[in-house]
């Protein structure tokens, strides 16, 4: 390999002098292809690629720099600082390559030796009927492969089980400190719940639902103790990403949880392994977060998080919001039987009514697939005998407390979208 790279470097200088900028060409070709080959690996993630991408860079910069520099006039001694510097860079990525897939391999043998506890407490069977599975319609239960990721970081952080512990602290009569090792003396619960980002537009894809293994977070917090007058929770990740969540909603009946396994399996790297948070109700920018290591209970008028920094609410209840599946917008479609399907969503209020219009007319009322919970989405389809021509489809969502979703809109910046999701179609 090193002869073959020290070939295809002297070919590269040859044809950049004789013919700028073929021998960079070359440099970057090799580039691309060398980052495919690391991205396409078993568990690769985009960090991979950067070795591949910055020494690229650098070899073009240092093959563009050579050739002006080895000419008529040669300076020997700028050629060999220059040299000297991009032989230490290229060290030094070589060396960054190695410790971030040293890191990847050892958390990734970590996660895969883990073999999950059963639940004490297993979810609830799935009605026969929870999933309309009609064709183009999202999966009642969404896989980890497809689950909606949103990363503050160019690197995904790695932390393997030993390495792992979580602190609570604050406003409590008693600091504590879990190991995982710890907390798997206690019984687990099983929940299936539905996840949603703020940043999701009206009609977007933000949205996934998962069944979700750990231990109810007010279980911990009772151990602690908390004083009675904290009202937030703020939970931190291990790359000092934040999230302050309403204390109620983590000490409420519903099922907030610390979560150690995702659909069966232990999350997966990029989702939070070994330990996340899940809180039903809110949007995940003020209570789902990842690699979770520290809870401080505190007050919202002395603490702020990462996205209440940058301009968003504090609190972040889930609104009420609706997608259409299929038909996809500005799609042809014969006359005829048209089914129009998709999903509605308002945790911890459930979904009782999905209604739709056709060009502007009167609602109807749509099939709803099996009620799960109220901290799941819900499935709907409506069939329509559809005319030719050009049509308008607009649908909305009543929640489980009899409140319609607003037509209004808004955009997901501060606290989540609103309006109702639009989508035209020809018929022929």
């Amino acid at each position: 390999m090193i002869v073959g790279a020290v070939l295809v470097a002297v070919g590269a200088g040859i044809a950049e002098r004789r013919d700028r900028p073929a021998g960079s060409i070359v440099f970057g070709v090799l580039g691309v292809v060398a980052a495919l080959a690391a991205f396409t690996r078993s568990g690769a993630t985009l960090i991979w690629t950067v070795p591949s991408i910055v020494g690229a860079v650098l070899g073009i910069m240092l093959l563009r720099t050579l050739t002006r520099t080895v000419g008529p006039e040669f300076d020997r001694r700028r050629f060999l600082t220059i040299a000297g510097l991009t032989t230490v860079a290229a060290a030094g990525v070589g060396v960054f390559g190695r410790f971030v897939g040293m890191s990847e391999r050892k958390v990734t043998a970590d996660r895969t030796a883990f073999t999950l506890p059963a639940p004490a407490e297993p979810a609830p069977p799935l009605p026969a009927d929870v999933d309309l599975r009609g064709p183009g319609l999202t999966p009642w239960a969404t896989s980890n492969d497809s689950f909606y990721r949103i990363d503050t970081a160019l690197t995904v952080p790695r932390l393997a089980r030993a390495e792992w512990s979580l602190r609570i602290f604050g406003m409590v009569e008693k600091e504590l400190t879990f190991t995982l090792d710890d907390l798997l003396k206690r019984p687990l619960i099983e929940r299936y719940v539905t996840l949603t980002c703020v940043s999701n537009p009206v009609g977007g894809s933000l949205a996934g639902n998962a069944k979700w293994l750990g231990w109810r977070i007010r279980d911990l917090l009772a151990d602690a103790v908390v004083k009675p007058d904290a009202d937030m929770v703020l939970s931190t990740s291990v790359d000092g990403f934040t999230a302050g969540t309403p204390l109620e909603a983590l000490t409420d009946p519903r099922d907030s949880m610390l979560v150690i396994g995702m659909n069966g399996q232990p999350l997966p790297i990029e989702h939070g392994y070994p330990a996340r948070l899940v809180v039903p109700g809110l949007y995940g920018y003020v209570s789902a977060t990842k690699w979770v290591t520290s809870l401080e209970v505190t007050r919202f008028d002395k603490a702020t998080a990462y996205w209440t920094d940058r301009g968003w609410s504090e609190r972040g209840p889930i609104k009420t919001g609706i997608r259409i599946d299929v038909p996809q917008s500005n799609n042809r479609i014969s006359a005829g039987p048209v089914t129009i399907a998709g999903v509605a969503w308002a945790q911890h209020r459930g979904i009782k009514a999905v209604e739709v219009q056709i060009d502007g007319g009167p609602w109807q009322p749509a099939r709803l697939a099996a009620d799960y919970s109220s901290d799941t989405w819900r499935q709907w389809a409506f069939d329509w005998d559809a005319g030719k021509g050009p049509h308008i489809i607009r649908a909305r969502a009543t929640d489980g407390t009899g409140m319609v979703q607003t037509s209004d809109h808004a955009d997901p910046m501060p606290d989540g979208a609103t309006g109702w999701p639009e989508i035209s179609v020809r018929i022929d």
